[in-house]
Parts: structure tokens; sequence; C-alpha cells
């Protein structure tokens, strides 16, 4: 097994123009000085074919700080905007066709292919800091085909329901038989639409009994999944999640997977505690921005490196003035690009 390999296209003077000249191109881009805000222009590259977003958080942080002469914060944002991440589909049903609609209209727009993670499952997160989802099993249903409907003949790249199912195998979701049901239809319908469908299996941490956790994605679709996700909103190391993946790979029979290297740039943090009185797992200082997405890793079985987390992003409202889970915090997400 190779050893964790350089986080290359971020760091270093290749790392250094490329930014600058990508933060320039989102100037143009998104600089369009309308009331109404800005909107998508001229696409920006994207090696891996997913679509780069111009007007995500990001991009708009780097302009606004642009403008506001800190030119070196602006170009170390530019590593994050010049990234493709996914967008997280959690509008509740009779609003996600038009949610994914207006993301796959501006994909295919810059010639790209979408890429998404749907997150709505019933009992979502088990009711902590991203609690939310369907009302039921059959609200989860007509969920899945709006979205499937939305993203037909797309191409799209889905992630599906990061942690669903280790949180079933750890017994806090409760009714495990019905999730593994709305899972695999989760998992056929985004397949019948022309997705590339990876169903969540947590991280290295989280479940350590490879065998439950196999069995447990087996009961939820695994088999017509292309492969499965590791490492979605955490910080644990790439080699890491390459051992572990494959452990879980071999009890699957040699299902591929892929790896959120957003955030794991430098590993986790020391302790498992809190940290400044919030979870260790929640908006860590001292994280950094990973290896860039590919897919090609150079890896047996592991299909790409993806941001699949927004960098930058919240984890949740693990301290006083945190704020909760996806919304944009400018100070986190320089923190991760500090040595940029």
């Amino acid at each position: 097994m190779r050893t964790r390999r350089p986080q290359a296209l971020l760091y270093g003077a290749v790392a250094g123009a490329l930014v600058v000249a990508l933060v320039a191109a989102l100037f143009a881009v998104v600089n369009t000085g309308d009331a109404d805000g800005p909107r998508p222009g001229k696409p920006l590259p994207s090696p891996t074919g997913l679509f780069v977003d111009p007007t995500a958080p990001a991009a708009l942080q780097a302009q606004e700080w642009q403008e506001q002469g800190r030119t070196e914060d602006a170009r170390r944002m530019g590593a994050i905007a010049a990234q493709p991440v996914p967008l997280w589909a959690t509008a509740p049903t009779a609003q996600v066709a038009a949610q994914v609609t207006a993301y796959v209209q501006k994909a295919k727009a810059a010639g790209q292919r979408p890429y998404l993670v749907a997150y709505h499952i019933p009992n979502r997160d088990c009711q902590s800091f991203s609690a939310g989802g369907a009302e039921d099993t059959q609200d989860y249903a007509k969920w899945v085909r709006e979205l499937a409907g939305a993203l037909a003949g797309t191409d799209a790249l889905v992630v599906v329901e990061p942690d669903a199912v280790p949180h079933e195998v750890s017994g806090c979701a409760g009714r495990a038989n019905e999730r593994h049901g709305m899972l695999t239809d989760a998992v056929e319908v985004l397949k019948g639409a022309g997705a590339t469908v990876y169903l969540d299996a947590g991280n290295p941490g989280f479940i350590t009994d490879i065998g439950a956790l196999a069995d447990a994605l087996r009961r939820s679709g695994i088999d017509q999944a292309d492969g499965f996700s590791l490492n979605v909103a955490n910080f644990y190391p790439t080699d890491e999640n390459v051992a572990y993946g494959r452990k879980l790979s071999d009890a699957l029979g040699g299902k591929h997977f892929v790896i959120d290297t957003s955030r794991n740039g430098n590993g986790r943090p020391a302790t498992t505690g809190d940290i400044d009185g919030g979870p260790s797992w929640c908006n860590p200082p001292g994280r950094a921005i990973g290896q860039a997405p590919t897919f090609d890793t150079g890896e047996d079985r592991v299909d790409a490196y993806l941001w699949i987390k927004r960098p930058g992003e919240s984890d949740g409202s693990c301290r006083p003035g945190e704020p909760p889970a996806g919304q944009w915090m400018p100070d986190y997400a320089l923190g991760l690009v500090s040595k940029v």
C-alpha cells in the first residue's frame, strides 16, 4: 500500500500561480455589480469534470476580500473556490426538485457534471447538529423521486446519506429494517436516473466492526451502488481511510470507494475529547484542506478523492457564536488554507 500522497495542486509555487489565476477568473465571473447579486458567467476550469460553482460561498468571499484589499486572504480562499464541492440536497419534498434543477442548469451551462449529496433521511443525524430530514418512509420515497427526476440523464455523481448506515449500526437510528428499505430504494431510483452512486459508510473511527457494517450496507443497497464513501465531514488521514476502505471492500466482494479529503490535510485533532467546549469533530481548530479532488488516486479500488464536506461550512452550533450546520464560516475557512 502506498503512503499518503503529497497534497498536489494546492501547495507550493505551482499552487500559488494556479490559485491566483483562478481567483482572477472568479472575480470576472461573479462581479456583476447587479443589485440582485452575482450570476454565473464564464465556466471555471475543472480537471475532474465536476461542477465548480463560481457563485459558491468561497468564491464570493474571495471576491469580497479582494475588493477590501485583503489580497493575500483572497488568494488563499481561491484554493477552496477553485475546487468542485457538491450541492447538499436538503430541501423538503415539493421543493427539492427546484433546488436541484437550478443547480443542474448551472452545471450544464458550464459543461460540467452535477455533483450532489442526498441528505434527507428521516431522523437525520440522529437529531444531533444536522437534525432534520423527511417526515417518514413515504415522504422520503417521494423526495428521492423528485431528486432523481431533476437529475435524470445528467450523469450526476451522488453521495447518499452521510452516516445513515453507521448510525443504524450504532443503534441510534431505530427501525433498522425500515431505514435499510429506504436506502435501497434511494440507490435504485438514483441509479435508474443514470447517476453514479456512492452509499456512505462513515469513517474509520465510527464503526470498527467491519462485518456488521458490511452486512448493514448490503441490506441498504450497496450491491446496486457504484461503491461507498468514507470520511465525509471528518478528518481521518487519507492513508487510514484507504486501509479501512480496503478491509470493508474485501467484506463487500471488492466494492470501490471514494474518500472525502476536504479537511484532512492535518489529520484529526490530537484529542477525542472536547475542544473549547465543543466536540473534537465539530469545527476543530488547526485543520487544513487535503488532497485536491481527483479521479486519479493511484490506489486500487479508490475511485476518487473528493471534497464532499464543503470546506468552510459549519459542522454545527457546537460553541457560542458558531452558526448552524452548513452555514458559511469565513474565518474558519481561512484557517483551513493558512498554509496555501
